[in-house]
């Protein structure tokens, strides 16, 4: 496998503003960003931050890609481990908060729920999930904690 990998998108704010109650310049927050053959990401602000909550914003991206990488990641290690899953789903809880004076992404908690086919692979699968998020590239990107707290069944 190459030891790089380039992704390549683009960010294209429509514009938009208008004058709020006191009179203070206010800017739209929705965009768009695109990656080649894929469907667009329309995204905003959240509303605490002036923006549109029917839009996916910085913050649930960064949920979504946690989430799906380390997902990603335990499919592999299961593969190769030769561990048959049956189902897969998540929930996650990503934390924004004030640290060191600046707001930023302070944790973030995974709640994998997983069935596998097999009882007798139940201690493996559980133990795969430690696998999976030592080797997530996204976990391995980002300067907060990432928590992983799976649950395995059969």
């Amino acid at each position: 496998m190459a030891q790089q990998h380039v992704f390549e998108g683009t960010l294209h704010w429509s514009g938009g503003s208008h004058q709020d109650e006191h009179g203070k310049l206010k800017l739209a927050r929705a965009f768009a960003v695109r990656f080649k053959d894929k469907p667009a990401i329309e995204g905003s602000s959240p509303a605490v931050f002036n923006g549109d909550d029917s839009r996916h914003n910085p913050e649930t991206l960064m949920v979504a890609s946690l989430m799906s990488c380390h997902h990603l990641t335990y499919l592999a290690v299961c593969e190769r481990a030769n561990i048959a899953l049956l189902e897969y789903n998540d929930s996650a809880t990503g934390t924004l908060a004030i640290k060191d004076g600046k707001m930023r992404m302070v944790e973030i908690v995974l709640w994998p729920q997983v069935r596998i086919a097999n009882a007798a692979q139940l201690d493996q699968a559980r133990e795969l999930h430690a696998k999976a998020h030592a080797n997530c590239f996204m976990s391995n990107s980002v300067n907060f904690e990432v928590k992983v707290q799976p649950t395995v069944t059969a």
